[in-house]
């Protein structure tokens, strides 16, 4: 717990709001221990006032349309994936063993999930300065949210409004190959444009394997993703 805490620059006066925030449901069977399903509910809130606030503040000639796009962006569950990547929270995760064994501790949902929680387990223990400080550190820089240029939201939609630029343009996927056991499958996908293949993306769903294809796509646009 100490080395998270020293990776995320904040200190728990009380430790079981950060030791709840990184517990997921599969580990509380059995267990008279609380899932972090309450916080991530909370922490979804306060993550969405401070990204909010600080658009208002910063993004000033944009109307509303677009500052809720920019927002939708940097709030969505691809979006907090690698927010948590950056502190390897998988790594501090408490999962029960199912999960732990089918790659639980690098799945989107899981790892975005308890990035929400943890921000709620710091607004809790230190108030909302303390989370605006845990959170701004990983919002792009204001010129690429201006300009459009981060990307770090639903890969596919990005990329249909891109191609959506030339009415003609039509963009499907394919799932090209899965492999691996039942519980355990790894998807690859292909984007294509008219048909031709411009994207790759593997994940272990097909929705994963998808936005990958898609991300890829963007990227080789031209566009950033990070």
């Amino acid at each position: 717990m100490t080395e998270l805490e020293s990776k995320i620059g904040y200190t728990f006066k009380d430790p079981k709001l950060l030791q709840e925030a990184l517990t997921h449901s599969s580990y509380t069977n059995g267990k008279h221990i609380r899932s972090n399903e309450r916080l991530e509910f909370l922490g979804d809130s306060v993550l969405g006032i401070v990204v909010s606030d600080y658009l208002f503040e910063n993004l000033t000639n944009l109307p509303e349309g677009q500052l809720t796009k920019i927002r939708a962006g940097v709030v969505c569950e691809n979006a907090l994936y690698p927010f948590a990547r950056k502190i390897d929270l998988g790594k501090y995760i408490f999962l029960g063993k199912g999960e732990e064994m089918t790659g639980g501790r690098d799945r989107h949902s899981i790892l975005a999930d308890a990035f929400e929680a943890l921000i709620a387990a710091i607004y809790l223990d230190g108030g909302i300065e303390s989370a605006r400080s845990f959170i701004l550190p990983f919002i792009p820089p204001l010129e690429k949210l201006r300009e459009g240029k981060f990307l770090l939201g639903d890969y596919k939609t990005v990329l249909q409004e891109i191609i959506q630029q030339n009415p003609e343009e039509k963009v499907s996927y394919v799932i090209s190959d899965e492999q691996g056991q039942a519980h355990n499958k790894i998807f690859t996908a292909n984007v294509l444009l008219n048909g031709q293949v411009i994207g790759t993306g593997k994940g272990k769903s097909k929705k994963e394997a998808e936005q990958n294809a898609a991300k890829e796509a963007i990227e080789l646009m031209g566009y950033e993703t990070d």
